[in-house]
């Protein structure tokens, strides 16, 4: 892990404190992780919502959490 994917991870931390990541390396290619602490209600995960969330880029993550966002700001409805 770089010094760079660490200030990344420090930022996704600041912007989606409910959320604990990691950057797993798999054969030549960087993964992206993000793990809820707590887990998604029933109608949550109903609607969209799930416990953790993969993906190539950090931005693409980032994409994918303000989605996630969206889908618990309307369960909570």
């Amino acid at each position: 892990m770089t010094e760079h994917d660490l200030e990344v991870i420090a930022l996704l931390g600041t912007i989606y404190p409910g959320w604990r990541f990691q950057v797993a390396d798999a054969p030549g290619v960087a993964r992206w992780w993000a793990h809820r602490y707590r887990p998604v209600t029933t109608p949550q995960h109903s609607a969209g919502a799930r416990d953790f969330i993969g993906r190539g880029t950090p931005e693409r993550l980032a994409a994918a959490l303000g989605r996630h966002a969206e889908i618990i700001d309307r369960t909570r409805r």
